[in-house]
Parts: structure tokens; sequence; C-alpha cells
């Protein structure tokens, strides 16, 4: 799928656990997919990031089998963060990165840069959008 970015920011980045950088003050990046028009939340390497509805806000439900097919947007702690991002904890401490507190996540079945395969996957899989 080829993407068109429409957003991005990218001051300094920084290594994170997910193997993808974060920029030091906007951490993402917003993309359109040219044949749906949607427009997504998705991290500095260009791979789409959702949200969980099982999610509550602040807090991650996504462990485990959850966790190794939809990994965790991992930072660093001390990473600067534009307001509508936040920074949860979860429970092996590591911080995740949520938007507006939704807990944001990478879809391990995308696999090219743009993919949005996991939108709608088991009705709680959501791409994250700005908004």
């Amino acid at each position: 799928m080829k993407l068109a970015i429409i957003s991005s920011v990218v001051i300094a980045a920084a290594s994170i656990a997910t193997g993808v950088s974060l920029a030091k003050y906007n951490n993402s990046k917003m993309g359109q997919a040219p044949e749906s028009g949607q427009v997504f939340i998705m991290n500095r390497s260009h791979y789409s990031l959702y949200t969980y509805g099982l999610d509550t806000p602040g807090k991650s439900n996504c462990y485990d089998a959850c966790a190794e097919m939809w990994p965790p947007t991992i930072v660093p702690a001390g990473t600067k963060i534009p307001a509508s991002y936040s920074l949860i904890e979860r429970r092996d401490g590591t911080l995740q990165l949520a938007y507006k507190g939704q807990p944001l996540y990478r879809y391990s079945g995308d696999k090219e840069i743009g993919d949005i395969s996991g939108d709608g996957i088991d009705g709680v899989w959501r791409l994250a959008k700005p908004g």
C-alpha cells in the first residue's frame, strides 16, 4: 500500500524497545491511506498504530499473547511528548505511549509500511486517528 505522509515534526530521535525511532518532541506522524482516504497515527517508521477497545483510559489490558500480536509502543522514561499524548505504566514497569489516554499498539500482521490491516480485528482493534 502506498502511503501519503501529511504531517511530521521530527526534531531528534531516541531508540525505543519496539525497534522504531521516537521523535523527541513529536513521537508520531499522521498518514493517509490513498485508497480509503483515512487519516491515522503512525510511528516514526511509518507503521500504523492502533487502539484496543478493551483498554481503559490510561491502562493497557493487552499482555502475553495479545502483546505478541499487538506490540505496545514502548518509550523510554523522560521522553518529552506533546500534550495530547501521555505515557502509561505497564505492569512490567515499562512506559507505553498513549494518545488521549488510549494506549497505542502496532499490529504484527502489518508487513508493509502504511498497512492498516489490523483495523477492525475482533471488533475491538481500531486504527488510531487524530482528533
